[in-house]
């Protein structure tokens, strides 16, 4: 029971006004492909009150806390720890939401922002908003729909989705979900260089357009929650879908998976990371690929600087949402020496997205795009491809209000001039 029916928009019989989870109300402002329209994502809220009008209201919550209060007691509590969960005693995850709290917008008035443009270009690619669905691994212990699920939610909102090592659909079938919508393929970097090399093959030939490299999992982080109750899905076979179907993983064992997933696991278990990597280990993945890589991770102006030098085409700014490091610095602290440090690489940022206040603080400090990890696992535990559509279009139209009411009609015209740092206020 994944709440279908009870999480779903209840509309009178032939009604002509369209709900939040109608694909055609949904459509009418989000374009697909490059986009050529412009996107009034907050005109979304214009139908949730037209449908209170009529005495109809929504019964997914708007507010977050209550979809992750409702995830919560949709799923086994090791499953929701395991999402909710950060590193230690989860000062990273607090911190993160704090950086936030740290910068304010600054509306500026009288300004023409009727209509709003949010598309961005990335690597070639123009997307209709600078947001992208970030890789979340095993998420079939979320919904047994999985990656499938927030596949068609991302298509059918033009959003691009970065796909985990870790999904419980192997890579191709997700991309088969996908179509042409934009997708990217994130790698877990694993300690047999033969095995990395197939699997960035694999999304090449699936259709996926970058490679997200992330390096900040070495080693897994000490997750209090999880090891309480001795749980990682992995070793139940769980969110290893890529690895069983590859063939260089496969010919390193002795039977295939389908007779003998123990050993399997035990396998995947020994290679699924290398802690000596380093960084003159990128050039065996850069001469394997064409795509963009795109690293992972990265939280000092150094190691921003390191990636340039290496022929890295962009970074994310991330601390994985407080999974790995407890006391890290927040993600968004980091944010605006990096951007400043390596102004000609795109930026992107993740760690600590909920709101669209969030998502505009972000660009204004100089990333180029945002990614969303938690937030859309919720709405997939509960509702799963609707619940994901939900809490998506719910933060894009707050995204496009705040942008409106700060007086900004081009999200790629945001700017440091839009927040101001909390203690540089005056008193």
């Amino acid at each position: 029971m994944y709440g279908a029916q009870r999480y779903r928009w209840r509309a009178p019989k032939n009604t002509v006004i369209a709900s939040p989870f109608s694909p055609g109300y949904i459509d009418s402002y989000t374009s697909k492909g490059s986009g050529t329209m412009s996107n009034n994502y907050g005109d979304y809220q214009l139908g949730v009150y037209l449908q209170g009008m009529m005495g109809h209201q929504p019964d997914f919550p708007f507010e977050l806390n209550d979809v992750e209060q409702q995830a919560r007691e949709a799923l086994d509590p090791r499953a929701y720890w395991y999402v909710a969960g950060g590193a230690g005693a989860g000062e990273t995850v607090r911190r993160n939401r704090r950086a936030f709290a740290r910068w304010q917008l600054t509306p500026r008035m009288l300004s023409d922002v009727s209509t709003r443009d949010h598309r961005v270009t990335l690597f070639g690619e123009t997307f209709n908003a600078p947001l992208l669905l970030g890789p979340v691994g095993v998420q079939e212990i979320i919904h047994p729909q999985a990656e499938l699920a927030v596949a068609r939610a991302a298509k059918s909102l033009g959003v691009p989705m970065v796909l985990s090592t870790l999904s419980s659909y192997p890579l191709e079938a997700v991309a088969e979900t996908l179509g042409d919508s934009p997708k990217w393929f994130q790698l877990y970097w694993p300690g047999d260089p033969a095995l990395a090399t197939s699997l960035v093959h694999r999304a090449e030939r699936a259709g996926y357009t970058a490679i997200v490299v992330t390096l900040d999992t070495k080693l897994m982080g000490w997750r209090e929650k999880d090891l309480q109750t001795a749980y990682l899905p992995f070793l139940e076979g769980k969110g290893i879908a890529n690895y069983v179907t590859d063939p260089v993983f496969c010919d390193a064992l002795e039977l295939p998976p389908a007779s003998d997933m123990q050993s399997a696991i035990g396998h995947w278990a020994q290679i699924y990371a290398d802690a000596s990597q380093t960084w003159d280990h990128l050039e065996a993945l850069r001469n394997a690929t064409t795509l963009p890589i795109v690293l992972k991770g990265i939280l000092h102006p150094d190691d921003a600087q390191k990636a340039m030098d290496h022929g890295v085409d962009g970074i994310i700014v991330s601390n994985h949402g407080g999974r790995q490091v407890d006391g890290a610095i927040g993600a968004l602290n980091a944010l605006p020496e990096i951007v400043d440090k390596v102004p000609n690489m795109p930026v992107l940022f993740d760690s600590g997205i909920r709101h669209g206040a969030d998502m505009v603080k972000a660009l204004a400090l100089g990333a180029k795009a945002v990614l969303l990890g938690r937030p859309y696992v919720y709405g997939l535990a509960v509702d799963g491809e609707n619940g994901v559509k939900h809490v998506v279009q719910r933060l894009l139209a707050d995204f496009d209000v705040t942008m409106a009411l700060i007086g900004v009609a081009k999200s790629g015209d945001l700017c440091r001039a839009h927040v101001t740092r909390e203690d540089a206020l005056p008193g």
